[in-house]
């Protein structure tokens, strides 16, 4: 009977990993994605030497939830509800600006 049992714990296992995860923790890393979905997100980078030469550096990142038009704010409620299982303590928009 263990030997059916093992081959199944198997495939279950990397699925341990997926349940929720501490609402705090879920806020967190849905607040970025809502941010992201609020505009294009970048920045420039200039370097200096000691010998005067100069380099730079854009970066530049657009998320599919901007491009699709979504309301950061729904996008930071399912993202919240879908990691930790609840609906965040605070809506997005009463949440103090970065």
């Amino acid at each position: 009977m263990l030997r059916k049992i093992a081959p199944v714990s198997l495939v279950l296992l990397p699925l341990a990993g997926c349940g929720p995860i501490p609402l705090a923790q879920a806020e967190q890393q849905c607040l970025e994605r809502a941010q992201a979905a609020m505009g294009p997100q970048g920045s420039v980078q200039f370097q200096f030497d000691n010998h005067g030469n100069v380099s730079t550096g854009v970066t530049l990142g657009v998320s599919s939830d901007y491009l699709q038009g979504r309301d950061p704010a729904q996008v930071y409620d399912e993202c919240v509800y879908r990691l930790s299982g609840q609906m965040p303590t605070q809506p997005l928009y009463a949440l103090p600006k970065p």
